[in-house]
């Protein structure tokens, strides 16, 4: 079932050019799966050379055009959506349940930026004199390097690529090593759609390597990353010392408040959901659950009933809620968060450890007694570690709501429209979900402020960060 998993270079599926590869794991045994093609400077050259010659081409395909053939790529993914699911558990051991919904939202996802596509208009000013016409013209900014990380490997990397070949741009995609059969897959859809060669690039290798080759190059004209905060502020510092425009998609730290008024088992159940999705490993992952002194113990002891009724194995077995850790560094990194808690006075109300035999799995780990002192407080977990922290007053919660550098999701659950209000104004980041969780939409802003990065991965505002402005005066 899984493939031994190529570079796409110039319309050409192909191993590296010195035949380099490197083992995929299945995160839920331990078993190498397969291999992926590791690319070097041969490699890179060849595919910046075909992106470049892809976006000469790709600019003068019309929007319309451009559109039918994203079309036909998303129909692609939906048609192939239960194989391409299959891959992604094997490879990342998320519940095959949510390997076909990111799947399905991916197609989803494109056509929402095929039709923005169609809508990157532009403008006439009215000038001050007789006789001169004033155009402001939306052109796509050119190639662009793209580097995803394994948590949605689809996800990570549809985003950007839909928005560059929307735009008019081309693109070269560094997909993550640990799970590049499925994002190969999602190339493959465009690839048979339609999208002429060199428009797409595909490659895995050394992230450091690749980063460092790409953004300084002068073919590059537009970097994106989704990752973590220090990585992203290495690329974004390099990428300005060129002078490049960069979205950054980086990490949280995010509070989810619930307000004594709120309806509690509401919130716990959707709550208890979203933390343990995708085993915690979500940029939007709530994580510090900030709940009002008068309902805390309730919320506590349903959200710790709810967790301990998680089910954890392998994504591909029926039932199962919860796989593995995508890495055998993840589980020893939250370990040592959560000793560090437990040693400094806080209480480990369910899991907290590593689930033994093979695989990475971590049990779902409900935690209170918390302080600021504390590295789970500060640090982002990315895994399945609930932090239930008490407050008093609304002044007190969007202190610590804010509290961090990081700005990326954040939540509240109030009956209160002051509150919700109040929350609005003042909570700082790019995302605030009140009483739904309804972050990550197609058609709605997907990013961060703050150490959480900038720039935005859905919505209208999506496709303006592949788009560059050109005032034309002509006095006819």
């Amino acid at each position: 079932m899984y493939p031994n998993v190529q570079l796409y270079i110039n319309g050409q599926w192909r191993d590296a050019a010195d035949g380099r590869s490197i083992a995929v794991v299945n995160p839920a045994n331990g078993e190498t799966l397969g291999s992926v093609a590791h690319a070097d400077i041969a490699d890179l050259d060849e595919a910046l050379a075909a992106a470049q010659q892809g976006f000469d081409t790709w600019r003068k395909v019309s929007a319309f055009d451009r559109y039918k053939v994203m079309r036909k790529a998303g129909e692609l993914m939906r048609e192939r959506a239960d194989h391409i699911a299959r891959l992604m558990t094997l490879e990342q051991g998320k519940p095959l349940a949510e390997a076909r919904a990111e799947t399905l939202a991916a197609a989803d996802i494109i056509d929402w930026l095929a039709e923005e596509g169609r809508r990157s208009y532009g403008r006439i000013v009215p000038s001050r004199a007789q006789g001169i016409e004033q155009r402001v013209i939306s052109e796509p900014v050119g190639p662009v390097a793209a580097f995803t990380p394994w948590n949605f490997p689809i996800n990570q990397v549809v985003r950007k690529l839909s928005s560059a070949l929307a735009a008019g741009c081309s693109i070269i995609v560094k997909a993550p090593e640990e799970t590049p059969a499925s994002p190969a897959e999602l190339i493959r859809a465009f690839a048979d759609a339609g999208v002429p060669a060199g428009v797409i690039g595909l490659v895995y290798g050394v992230p450091a390597d690749i980063s460092g080759y790409l953004i300084p190059h002068p073919v590059i004209r537009k970097v994106t990353f989704t990752g973590s905060t220090p990585v992203g502020k290495q690329l974004a510092a390099m990428a300005g010392q060129h002078m490049k425009p960069a979205t950054m998609e980086l990490g949280g730290h995010a509070p989810a408040m619930v307000f004594a008024d709120a309806d509690v088992e509401k919130a716990v159940q959707l709550l208890v959901a979203s933390k343990f999705r995708n085993a915690g490993q979500v940029c939007v992952s709530p994580t510090r659950f900030l709940v009002q002194r008068e309902v805390f113990e309730t919320f506590l002891n349903r959200f710790v009933e709810l967790a301990g009724k998680v089910k954890v194995g392998n994504g591909l077995e029926e039932g199962v809620t919860m796989g593995p850790l995508a890495n055998g560094r993840r589980a020893p990194a939250l370990q040592a968060l959560v000793d560090d808690a437990r040693a400094k006075g806080a209480t480990v109300h369910l899991g907290g450890k590593a689930i033994d035999g093979p695989g990475y799995f971590f049990a779902p780990t409900v935690i209170s007694g918390l302080n600021t002192g504390m590295r789970l407080m500060n640090e982002e977990p990315f895994g399945p570690v609930a932090l239930i922290v008490p407050f008093d007053t609304l002044d007190e919660v969007i202190a610590e709501a804010n509290r961090l550098p990081f700005g990326l999701a954040s939540y509240a659950f109030t009956a209160s429209s002051k509150t919700a209000q109040a929350l609005s104004d003042r909570v700082e980041a790019g995302m605030l979900s009140i009483n739904h969780l309804g972050i990550g939409l197609p058609e709605t802003p997907f990013g961060g402020i703050k150490d959480s990065g900038h720039g935005s991965e859905g919505g209208t505002e999506a496709i303006q960060a592949y788009l560059v402005t050109k005032l034309v005066t002509h006095l006819g």
